[in-house]
């Protein structure tokens, strides 16, 4: 009787054992966002028949729809997107923002495919640039290991317009900006120790040359035939965070060609460098300091109201942030790498900046940032000082699925951001945008 006892306790553990490891999860989520914005300043159109307005404003909305599910060794995540400014006709923003599938083993090691919401480190290379509010997902495959403070991946992209069988693998105008992408990230958690450690390297093919159309069908133009140009950008990011102090650090360096226009190419040698401080000494207030350095071209043309002037550059300097969060380090307003310069060259940007944040009244956050902003290399005839910026901010949460946050930027620009984004409303560019954030949980289930 005993030995039927022991036989049926074995069996029910084991049913147990395996329905715990059989158990499948899925949810279902949405996202909304309602975003406004009032600007100060307009720019003229290209045809200089319009009058340049003092200001504009528009409401912007996001709406995602979000679906996980997960069982042991396997997750998948799928999430559509809507965005658009209200008003506009039509639904062709319609897209996948995300969708992957990810396999996981006991021993630490996955494998990902599909589209990913990208973030390492600091988001300042690779990340989602969310409030960019359509932001960037890049399609790949992911594999790597995970465990005892060690994290590896590898990234493999190769991107094409479609399923072409005529027209060879031009890539032009696609869901990402490069034609193929290789990623190796490595981070190292020290035990027992408040310090992390990565190392990046990103080998980037962009596309150049062009087709030309010839009785109805695109052949390859024998001066400036296609090709794919590749630069690599490497560098790491450390951060030290005992109790009250957050100390970070990052260093890149660009080498390889960077391609101008989709037409040409030229030798790239940039680099940029950062620290940042950032101490807390209660849950209620803090501040934070640091200093952005990113190499910009040399001879930049700064002339103004006069002819136009060509200015040979052999090798490009200015350092790209290629797929980062570029709205946290730079300025809310992205105002130096969203929007290009009239040349077409960067003269790189020093970024010195100064904030308080912290919890005034109860669960409201508040934050104010000074942002003192120059450029990089030296200019003929011109100071580097770009200008200095407010940046005020403040978010308050509702519940836990509703937030509204709202903020105000102020800058006041000198001669030296006039004469190089050769426009008026540069000097005094005033901007205030609020964002409503829902994001309700509609559905989970478990068998």
């Amino acid at each position: 009787m005993k030995k039927y006892c022991l036989l049926l306790l074995l069996v029910a553990s084991t049913s147990s054992l395996a329905q715990k490891d059989s158990i499948n999860k899925i949810s279902l989520g949405l996202n909304f966002i309602t975003h406004g914005e009032t600007c100060g300043g307009g720019l003229p159109r290209s045809d200089n028949k319009t009058v340049n307005e003092d200001r504009s404003h528009f409401l912007f909305g996001r709406t995602r729809i979000n679906v996980d599910y997960e069982r042991r060794g396997l997750q998948a995540h799928a999430v559509i997107q809507n965005s658009a400014v209200w008003g506009m006709s039509g639904n062709q923003s319609l897209n996948l923002y995300e969708g992957w599938v990810k396999m996981a083993a006991k021993n630490g090691l996955f494998v990902q495919a599909g589209r990913v919401a990208l973030a390492y480190d600091d988001e300042r290379m690779i990340g989602p640039n969310d409030f960019a509010t359509a932001a960037l997902s890049h399609d790949i495959i992911r594999t790597g290991y995970e465990g005892y403070g060690h994290k590896l991946h590898a990234i493999l992209a190769y991107n094409q317009n479609g399923k072409n069988v005529y027209d060879g693998t031009y890539y032009d105008g696609g869901a990402q900006a490069y034609k193929t992408m290789q990623t190796v990230w490595y981070h190292y958690d020290v035990p027992k120790f408040p310090l992390g450690a990565s190392l990046l390297f990103m080998n980037l093919g962009l596309q150049a040359g062009e087709y030309m159309q010839v009785q109805d069908k695109k052949v390859e133009d024998p001066g400036n035939p296609p090709c794919t140009e590749y630069q690599q950008m490497w560098g790491g990011y450390l951060n030290f965070h005992p109790k009250y102090l957050t100390l970070e650090g990052s260093y890149y360096r660009q080498t390889g060609k960077m391609v101008n226009e989709d037409k040409y190419s030229k030798p790239i040698k940039a680099w940029m460098a950062s620290v940042k401080a950032t101490v807390k000494p209660a849950d209620s207030y803090g501040f934070e300091l640091g200093y952005d350095y990113l190499s910009g071209d040399d001879y930049v043309p700064v002339a103004y109201g006069g002819p136009f002037v060509m200015v040979y550059h052999p090798e490009i300097k200015g350092f790209t942030p290629l797929y980062g969060s570029r709205t946290k380090f730079y300025g809310i307003m992205d105002y130096f790498y969203q929007s290009a310069y009239t040349n077409g060259f960067t003269p790189g940007l020093q970024n010195v900046f100064l904030g308080v944040f912290g919890k005034p009244i109860g669960k409201l956050k508040c934050s104010a940032t000074y942002h003192y902003l120059a450029v990089a290399t030296e200019l003929a005839e011109l100071n580097r000082t770009l200008g200095h910026s407010i940046e005020l901010q403040a978010s308050y949460p509702f519940s836990k699925d509703i937030t509204l946050l709202a903020g105000y930027t102020q800058m006041f620009g000198t001669e030296t951001m006039d004469r190089l984004k050769q426009d008026g409303s540069s000097k005094s560019a005033r901007w205030g945008w609020f964002t409503l954030a829902i994001s309700p949980s509609l559905f989970t289930a478990k068998w």
